[in-house]
């Protein structure tokens, strides 16, 4: 048993995340255990890392999960370099916690080829984190969907995902389509017998690069932080959901490294908030039914309109003069392009695209922007001091309409989507409060919680 690491003064963990909703989950972890983190919108400059100089959690917020990978191989080593500059002992490429990627978008697999040419030794990867209701057996993840378990190619979502459906749940199978660096495994009776370190010294020995780490729970979860803290690479590079900064917090509490979590206190309820979403999961399909149910204005927006650059513009008029309206009189509006798989807007948008001739990548970034510039608009004409954007790629786009650079989490509302503070120096968007909502994330009430300011 190697000598108990200490925490070194300055940034803990630096990381990057695929996706914007993501990135907020790993931010979250960190901060309410009591370390202060800032999230980054886009790589910030020298002057605004100053600005946040105390953080002990570093994060920038990407889009690499909807991007190919020759576009990775582009962006992420300038980035990755970057982050490493900062001095943190862990570098996290933080990933979905239902491992959303292919061999042609998003690949996981790239991005650790890429990390592993600017960090030497092996690449922890935990992806399980009970607290998301995300549970790694065996190398096999699983996943509830609506308090149900579910091995992820069965899952009721991630089996047929859009863009990236599962089709095997075993992450060293599916990883392997996008890498060839060799994949190892330290499984979870291994880790519950006390033979956690036996086991990675065996993947080592048997030449893995990529060592996959199970969680089911509590204990598997700090052995997973400890193999981490102490068995890596200083520094390290990690790829994970926020079971990385999960897992470490569980560890340095463990060890005495860290206190109890601190107490958080209620940012308080709001009488109206403003909701865009681009999500086409059933998740966020029930979030909308509830969210009607509550008084909350439903406002479509006809997604198959934007392969058409003047109807769309004509369409986001109409969406904002209706979401003004609905505030006028007392509701809290929700425009939304599209209400669970199964809605009919999707065959629509689908068709549009392929007459038009367009990719599909193009137009969702179109309808993600869209949905950016209705909030901003609403957010000039009004008094609102909260809002949400839900759907992991939607939020990429439309957060960037809204010209704040970073966010820090101030309260939970729901695992992996904390309510943020906006940060924008010299903008009247400075302040807002902001809740980053993966498409499957939160309670079939998370709307309504986010209005109360308290957890779903």
């Amino acid at each position: 048993m190697s000598a108990l690491r200490p925490l070194p003064a300055g940034p803990l963990v630096a990381f990057y995340g695929d996706d914007f909703t993501g990135s907020s989950a790993s931010m979250e972890a960190l901060a309410f255990a009591g370390l202060e983190t800032v999230l980054f919108l886009t790589p910030p400059t020298p002057e605004r890392l100053a600005a946040f100089r105390h953080c002990r959690g570093i994060g920038i917020a990407g889009v690499a999960r909807s991007r190919s990978p020759a576009w990775m191989d582009e962006h992420l080593p300038p980035i990755f370099a970057g982050l490493k500059a900062l001095g943190a002992p862990i570098l996290h490429y933080k990933v979905c916690s239902t491992f959303d990627s292919a061999p042609h978008i998003g690949s996981i697999g790239r991005a650790a080829e890429i990390g592993a040419r600017l960090f030497k030794g092996w690449i922890p990867l935990v992806v399980g984190e009970p607290g998301m209701g995300r549970f790694q057996s065996f190398g096999h993840l699983f996943a509830l969907s609506h308090g149900r378990g579910y091995r992820l190619d069965r899952h009721p979502v991630m089996a047929r995902h859009p863009v990236t459906p599962m089709d095997e749940a075993d992450l060293g199978r599916h990883l392997a389509r996008q890498t060839n660096l060799p994949i190892g495994l330290v499984d979870f009776v291994a880790m519950k017998r006390g033979a956690g370190d036996a086991a990675l010294d065996t993947a080592l020995a048997d030449g893995a690069a990529i060592v996959s780490i199970d969680v089911l729970d509590a204990q598997t979860l700090e052995e997973a932080g400890r193999l981490l803290w102490q068995r890596a690479g200083r520094p390290c590079f990690a790829i994970g959901s926020q079971g990385v900064e999960a897992a470490l917090v569980a560890h340095w509490r463990a060890a005495g490294l860290l206190p109890a979590a601190p107490a958080l206190a209620s940012p308080g309820a709001v009488v109206q908030i403003a909701v865009v979403s681009g999500s086409v999961s059933p998740v966020t399909a029930r979030q909308i039914a509830t969210a009607q149910e509550r008084g909350f204005a439903p406002i479509r927006i006809a997604a198959e309109r934007a392969v058409d650059a003047r109807a769309w513009e004509s369409e986001i008029e109409a969406a904002t003069h209706r979401a003004l309206a609905a505030l006028a009189e007392g509701q809290s509006p929700l425009v939304f392009s599209v209400q669970g798989p199964d809605d009919p807007a999707v065959a629509r948008l689908r068709e549009a695209v392929a007459t038009a001739g367009l990719t599909i990548e193009a137009v969702n970034d179109r309808i993600g922007a869209a949905l950016g510039t209705i909030l901003d608009r609403v957010l000039r004409e009004t008094r609102l001091t909260r809002a949400v954007i839900s759907g992991g790629d939607t939020s990429s786009h439309a957060a960037g309409q809204l010209g704040i650079d970073a966010l820090t989490a101030i309260a939970p509302v729901a695992p992996g989507a904390p309510l943020c503070r906006a940060h924008a120096p010299e903008s009247e968007r400075d302040g807002l409060e902001l809740v980053l909502k993966g498409g499957q994330v939160g309670g079939d009430d998370v709307f309504d919680a986010v209005r109360r300011g308290g957890a779903a």
